[in-house]
């Protein structure tokens, strides 16, 4: 179909989106067009904005506009336990809980040999630096239950275990309101693996 070209390059822009098809990035650029002139601008000096003021935090690696990130800086924060996660949204949802008051570390990734990443390609080796603090006594390992997150955790528990630092895995399982009837074997298998007495 044929766009005047302003238009046809917004589409391709909002394409460059992840999850976001033809259709949908034809939808958001005429939506756009329907938008007050100040509303696109402050929409642009938003999207302008978090590219330049965003950077990630020099110790943990959580996207911050300040670094050392706040989480990092805090002082009411337990030093002794630090969290490892994938990415930057993983520490988010974890904030989200309010029930983890440790430190962070953001991977920025998974090891992946098919994908041609490797543990160099990932935020470890800062990691491993952070763990010369003698303060910490607790590595969660909070990669995502896949088969990279999976390999991801094994490498580092190998890594932490001649340091003695004690070294734990998130449980994985059925979440709650689930029925067992629609769970896969896996799922169903991690869940029973992570049973506890009650």
């Amino acid at each position: 179909m044929y766009y005047p070209e302003p238009i046809s390059k917004l589409i391709d822009s909002f394409m460059k989106l992840p999850g976001i098809g033809p259709k949908t990035a034809a939808r958001l650029a005429f939506f756009v067009l329907t938008m007050k002139e100040d509303a696109v601008l402050s929409f642009a000096k938003a999207l302008v904005d978090a590219k330049r003021d965003l950077t990630y935090c020099s110790v943990c690696g959580h996207i911050t506009d300040v670094d050392p990130c706040q989480i990092c800086t805090d002082q009411s924060r337990d030093v002794s336990t630090i969290c490892v996660v994938q990415d930057p949204k993983d520490v988010i949802a974890m904030e989200k809980m309010k029930d983890y008051h440790g430190l962070y570390h953001v991977l920025h990734g998974a090891i992946s040999p098919m994908d041609g990443v490797g543990p160099e390609d990932i935020n470890v080796a800062s990691l491993i630096n952070r763990l010369k603090d003698e303060r910490v006594k607790e590595l969660i390992l909070a990669t995502n239950p896949t088969i990279e997150g999976e390999a991801t955790a094994m490498y580092i528990s190998r890594l932490v275990k001649p340091s003695g630092i004690r070294t734990t895995r998130i449980a994985h399982g059925l979440p709650v309101g689930g029925d067992l009837e629609y769970a896969d074997e896996v799922t169903l298998s991690k869940a029973l693996e992570g049973r506890r007495e009650i």
